[in-house]
């Protein structure tokens, strides 16, 4: 049923949310642990899903798996959504490398409004719950559409030298930075992000709650009374090296690179691709990779 139910997913054109084709399926499953470690069997019931090789690169290209990569999963318990990120990262900034700050912004690491919240080693979590949008718009910083930053060594919660969460965009909005930093200080959203052992990549788990975080209209949440439904989503992992391996990227990033949008658009809400939560019982693991769009010839 679980795998039908996925294949008329995959094959209706007309149930994508966001316009880019990628999309990933989050079932039911057991609440998972949040402590920077996928222990055995905690994420077997997830989706799999696989970066950055065919994602949209906004700086320098990702070539080697080796340098960087992405294994996902995504869930949900009923109350939450649940993403892992099993990243491969050769070189973790401000770990094996200085924590250097980039020239157009030397309060990158200030913890306000004027410091770049993704400014590291990093995962960016976007979703439109209301799956709508007007124009061009970015995300507007709601339950409705929001951009929230997981960094490996700076959060809201630890101050610098603590991975976790962090306000994400637009930071420039008051109400928009009061609205993720209440989602952060309530637990609303939760994420850890841990260095794996022997270093070469870490692993971030982080949870969303329906209510507040997934506002399908004005004062209405998910839950999965609603039934199946599609939201917007958008992943970026971010990379920073020595300064010198991002020479002419802005801020000297080394890699960042989009689940889904074209560079220079990926924040654009309609650029997003789909998230499905499927709110039937499980019926086993979801080991099946997210469906693949197809490649451009031209960004």
């Amino acid at each position: 049923m679980r795998l039908l139910i996925l294949l008329s997913l995959l094959f209706s054109i007309s149930l994508s949310a966001g316009e880019d084709p990628h999309s990933v399926y989050a079932f039911t499953g057991k609440t998972p642990k949040l402590d920077g470690v996928i222990s055995p069997g905690e994420w077997d019931d997830a989706t799999q899903f696989f970066g950055v090789k065919d994602w949209t690169p906004q700086f320098s290209p990702t070539t080697n798996p080796k340098d960087l990569s992405v294994h996902g999963y995504v869930k949900h318990d009923d109350k939450r959504l649940y993403f892992a990120f099993d990243v491969t990262d050769d070189v973790l900034y401000g770990i094996d490398t200085p924590r250097w700050l980039p020239d157009v912004n030397p309060k990158a690491h200030e913890l306000t409004r004027d410091g770049f919240p993704w400014f590291g080693d990093e995962m960016e979590l976007l979703i439109n719950a209301s799956n709508k949008w007007t124009g061009n718009e970015n995300p507007a910083g709601n339950g409705s559409a929001w951009q929230m930053v997981c960094n490996l060594t700076k959060s809201r919660l630890g101050g610098i030298g603590k991975g976790g969460l962090l306000e994400g965009e637009p930071r420039s909005d008051q109400k928009a930075w009061d609205t993720y930093r209440k989602w952060i200080t309530t637990g609303a959203q939760q994420a850890v992000a841990k260095v794996k052992p022997g270093g070469k990549g870490y692993i971030i788990e982080w949870a969303v709650n329906f209510n507040p975080c997934l506002e399908v209209d004005p004062g209405k949440f998910y839950s999965t009374a609603l039934g199946d439904r599609k939201m917007g989503l958008n992943i970026a992992l971010g990379d920073l090296d020595e300064k010198a391996a991002g020479e002419g990227n802005f801020g000297n990033f080394h890699h960042e690179d989009w689940f889904a949008g074209q560079k220079d658009l990926r924040t654009n809400v309609r650029q997003w691709g789909t998230l499905w939560i499927i709110a039937g019982a499980k019926t086993g693991p979801q080991t099946k990779p997210a469906a693949s769009r197809p490649k451009r010839t031209k960004r």
